[in-house]
């Protein structure tokens, strides 16, 4: 059996609106597709699977099932600290994205690969989790919560990876938010994830030492590509 490709794409510090419309372009031509190619099964054409690395500004974004209040930062001091945000179609609550912070973007078609939701999410969470490895940190899950943390069992477990996604027709869209250099200051004009209990650190703190992107994406990549059981292609 071939493994599907997916091309990889780097678009570095991208503002988040202007990513999120072409998540949703790449998205939107995969559901298309897939509406045509049940229509015409005999012009059926593959879809393209796509994985993006990026970074944003400083971004607040609120989930559909997300509370406002949550939002602990009215529009005045945002507009201050240069913070956007925004309401959008992932599932989960509020979170924070910013510089020295991986964002991970995939947009996959899962009939290439399996039609279980919770099982692409717990992938995306073992993707996290080896990397942390890499690098001597134990990630883990929580019960009843979708995100990777550390000290998972201690009475603050501290999260280090949010996720959430948005699926339609078994196409995958949104993803990681993974702390490495971030600055976990801007966490605190949130709930993050809307858990009042609980709080956030990153790989940097974890370790105490700065962190190589470039090495991490690429440790990322490595077991990103096990876990799927894909070849990387480059964007052409």
């Amino acid at each position: 059996m071939n493994q599907p490709e997916v091309e990889l794409e780097d678009l570095g510090l991208i503002d988040y609106k202007q990513c999120w419309d072409y998540q949703t372009k790449l998205f939107d031509a995969s559901v298309q597709l897939k509406i045509k190619n049940r229509k015409f099964p005999e012009n059926r054409v593959s879809t393209k699977n796509h994985l993006i690395f990026c970074e944003h500004p400083h971004v607040y974004t609120l989930g559909k099932s997300g509370d406002l209040k949550n939002l602990l930062i009215d529009g005045p001091k945002r507009k201050e600290k240069n913070i956007s945000f925004y309401k959008i179609n992932r599932g989960g609550d509020i979170t924070y994205h910013g510089p020295g912070q991986l964002v991970v973007y995939p947009i996959l078609d899962l009939d290439y690969f399996f039609s279980d939701i919770h099982k692409y999410l717990r992938l995306l969470e073992e993707s996290v989790i080896l990397t942390l490895a890499d690098y001597g940190v134990t990630g883990q899950r929580l019960d009843g919560f979708t995100g990777v943390w550390v000290d998972a069992e201690k009475e603050t477990p501290r999260k280090i990876c949010a996720i959430g996604v948005k699926c339609s027709r078994w196409v995958t869209m949104h993803g990681i938010g993974f702390n490495i250099n971030s600055n976990l200051d801007y966490f605190k004009h949130i709930v993050p994830c809307g858990i009042e209990d609980k709080s956030v650190t990153s790989l940097q703190k974890e370790i105490n030492q700065k962190i190589d992107m470039k090495e991490l994406k690429l440790r990322f990549k490595k077991n990103f590509k096990i876990l799927f059981g894909i070849n990387w292609v480059d964007k052409k």
